[in-house]
C-alpha cells in the first residue's frame, strides 16, 4: 500500500511508539502524587515540557498539553475570548480555517462576539491590506492557519504578526497543525504568533496528543476545571506517556525537517508538472509556491469518491480535500472560497506527503493515476 494521506494522520514513528510503551510501563504513576513514583513521573513530564519549549522558543510554563489539534484550537479561541472580553469582543479569522476554528467562532458569535472573516485569493492566501483594515482597538483575537490543510496555501504569518502587534493588543493565534515539522514554526517576538496549536498525530506522533503554546504567560480562562492541573488551565490527570511521546515526535520532526522538505519540494514540482500533461481535464488547486507536502487537484466532471475508489483498488491511498469532512457530500468551504470552475468542485483530491514516502511511491502514483484516467476518461485520454 502506498499511503499519500499524511495530512489526515501519519504513521507513528517506531521510536515514538517505543517511548510511549516505556513510559507506560515504568512511569505510570500520577505526576501530581507526592510519593517517589509520582515525583519521577512529574520529572519526566517536566523534561518533555522543557524540550517542547526549547523547540518553540518559549518558557516551559507556557506549554499546555492537550488531546490534539481540535482541543488546542478550541481552547485558544474560547479561553482567550473569555479572558479578554473586558477589552472587546471582536475576533478576526479567515474563511478557510479548519472547522475546529470556524465552529468555535460561530459559537462565540452566538454569545455576542463579533466575527470578521478574511477572504483569500485564488491561491488561498489572505490579503494583508484587508487584515489591516479589519483590525480595531477592540479586536481581541486574530486566528490564522499557517498552512491550509486542504490545499497547502501558506499564509504570511510574519507580516501578519507585525501588522497585528503594531496596531492593537489582539492575541495572534496560529493553527500550525499542518505546518509544524514541515516548515519553521516558533515564537519570534512581534514577528511571530502569540499562541500556537500543534497536534501529535500529524508529525508521526500519537493520536490523543497535542499542545497549546504561548509566547508569554498564558492569559486565558481555564477551559477544563477540576483538580487544577496544567497551571490551573486544563484540569485532569496529565497523560505523561502522550506528553513525552509528543516531545519525542516533535524533536524527530524538527531534526528531519530539512531532508523531508527537500523531498517534498522535489515531489511537488514533479507532480505539478505531471498534472499539466492532462491539460483541461485536471485542475491543480494547490499553489506551486505553497507548502510542498500538500497537492490538491481535481478532475473535471468526476466525483472525488470515484477517483479514490479507483486508486485504492491499485493500493494507492489518497483522500478528498479534507479527511475531517470527507464523508460529507457538500463541497468543501475551502474549495468554495477559491471560486473554481463548478466542473471541478466535486472531484477534489488531496495528496499529502510524509516522511514515510519515497521516490518509488510518487512514480507508482503517476503510473496508476494515468491508468485510472484512461479508464474513466478513455475517449479523451486516447
Amino acid at each position: 500500500m502506498i499511503y499519500l494521506d499524511n495530512s489526515a494522520t501519519t504513521k507513528p514513528h517506531k521510536d515514538v511508539l517505543a517511548t510511549f510503551m516505556l513510559v507506560n510501563e515504568q512511569y505510570y504513576a500520577n505526576p501530581a502524587s507526592i510519593h517517589r513514583a509520582g515525583v519521577e513521573s512529574n520529572a519526566l513530564l517536566t523534561k518533555a515540557r522543557e524540550q517542547l519549549a526549547n523547540i518553540l522558543h518559549t518558557d516551559e510554563k507556557n506549554i499546555l498539553f492537550t488531546s490534539g489539534g481540535t482541543e488546542s484550537n478550541n481552547a485558544a479561541l474560547f479561553g482567550i475570548a473569555k479572558s479578554s472580553n473586558f477589552r472587546g469582543k471582536h475576533i478576526i479569522t479567515t474563511e478557510i480555517e479548519h472547522p475546529s476554528i470556524l465552529e468555535a467562532v460561530k459559537r462565540l458569535e452566538e454569545e455576542g462576539y463579533e466575527i470578521d472573516y478574511l477572504k483569500v485569493n485564488k491561491y488561498g492566501v489572505i490579503s494583508l491590506e484587508e487584515l489591516q483594515q479589519k483590525l480595531r482597538k477592540d479586536t481581541i483575537i486574530v486566528s490564522i492557519m499557517h498552512v491550509n490543510n486542504e490545499i497547502g496555501a501558506v499564509q504570511p504569518i510574519k507580516e501578519a504578526a507585525q501588522i497585528i502587534h503594531r496596531t492593537c493588543q489582539a492575541m495572534f493565534h496560529v493553527d500550525a497543525i499542518q505546518s509544524f515539522g514541515k516548515l519553521p514554526v516558533f515564537f519570534n517576538g512581534d514577528n511571530g504568533p502569540d499562541v500556537i496549536s500543534i497536534s501529535g498525530h500529524k508529525i508521526q506522533g500519537l493520536k490523543g496528543s497535542g499542545l497549546l503554546a504561548f509566547r508569554k504567560k498564558p492569559q486565558l480562562k481555564a477551559f477544563i476545571v477540576g483538580g487544577g492541573q496544567e497551571f490551573g488551565l486544563r484540569s485532569g490527570t496529565v497523560a505523561v506517556p502522550q506528553a513525552v511521546s509528543l516531545a519525542k515526535a516533535a524533536r524527530l520532526a524538527v531534526e528531519g525537517m530539512p531532508g523531508n522538505f527537500e523531498n517534498f519540494k522535489k515531489w511537488s514540482a514533479d507532480l505539478h508538472h505531471f498534472f499539466e500533461q492532462f491539460g483541461q481535464e485536471v485542475y491543480v488547486l494547490s499553489p506551486k509556491d505553497g507548502a510542498p507536502h500538500i497537492i490538491s487537484f481535481s478532475v473535471r466532471g468526476l466525483k472525488g469518491e470515484i477517483l479514490i475508489n479507483a486508486l485504492q483498488k491499485r493500493d494507492i491511498i489518497v483522500s478528498t480535500s479534507s479527511a475531517c469532512s470527507s464523508k460529507q457530500t457538500k463541497t468543501s468551504h475551502v474549495v468554495e472560497a477559491l471560486n473554481i470552475d463548478s466542473r471541478f468542485k466535486n472531484g477534489v483530491l488531496r495528496l499529502s506527503l510524509g516522511a514515510i514516502n519515497t521516490d518509488e511511491d510518487i512514480a507508482s502514483f503517476k503510473k496508476q493515476f494515468t491508468i485510472v484516467m484512461k479508464e474513466l476518461k478513455g475517449e479523451i485520454m486516447q
